[in-house]
């Protein structure tokens, strides 16, 4: 049997390309590639909710002082995440925006753009996370894991845009392994993502995915995933 070589440098070529034909082409539809369910429907904030609390504290509510505690905070989500013309904005107020589905393994797809000094991130089964950022502010990239403290926390390369500037995560995650390509470049390669709230146990195998709040002015668009076995 002969197999063909595909050189490292055209592996990261097409996935440049994918990451920006998703970008470029779908912006307008929020309008998923194959095999992918939208998260963003480029309308309003079906399919959202707003923060409760972190996994433990959730874990350990009544079902009522739950669904009291959730009405609340989608009361809120609403005052500071609004869809406008198909691309998602924060006013840096308020909280994280949570998916109401929970994920276990999954690969996702999203737009980000951030304006100077911002800081945000995206929390992986409601834990912390993939980390947005102004590199210039920090001299570091976006795209680690940076709440890690006994695994790689950095990211292997800078791989963002300039500020004002849309970016796209390819993030995948299975079992407690997550993987980041931002642009297009690999930034995380395969490592575990440890539990922030409950530091002597394994990661959740369940929970939201969150778009953190950290007190800026924040924009999404294209948020795709797909469920992985």
């Amino acid at each position: 049997m002969k197999f063909s070589f595909v050189p490292a440098y055209l592996i990261g070529s097409l996935l440049v390309l994918e990451c920006n034909a998703i970008a470029a082409n779908q912006s307008e539809t929020n309008s998923p590639p194959p095999g992918f369910t939208s998260l963003l429907n480029g309308k309003d904030l079906s399919g959202w909710k707003g923060l409760v609390g972190d996994p433990k504290s959730r874990s350990e509510m009544s079902e009522e002082d739950l669904s009291a505690a959730q009405s609340n905070a989608d009361v809120r989500m609403r005052e500071h995440w609004k869809v406008v013309d198909g691309i998602l904005e924060f006013d840096g107020k308020g909280d994280s925006l949570c998916t109401v589905k929970d994920y276990e393994n999954f690969e996702l797809y999203v737009d980000f753009k951030i304006l100077p000094k911002g800081d945000s991130g995206i929390y992986l089964r409601g834990s912390p996370q993939v980390q947005i950022w102004d590199p210039e502010s920090n001299n570091i990239g976006s795209g680690g894991l940076y709440n890690n403290k006994n695994h790689p926390s950095e990211p292997l390369v800078m791989a963002d845009n300039p500020v004002g500037e849309w970016n796209t995560f390819r993030i995948k995650m299975v079992g407690n392994l997550v993987t980041v390509w931002l642009n297009g470049k690999l930034v995380v390669d395969a490592t575990p993502l440890e539990n922030y709230w409950e530091p002597d146990k394994p990661i959740y195998p369940t929970g939201q995915i969150e778009l953190q709040n950290h007190g800026n002015n924040l924009y999404f668009r294209n948020v795709y995933i797909k469920e992985l076995p």
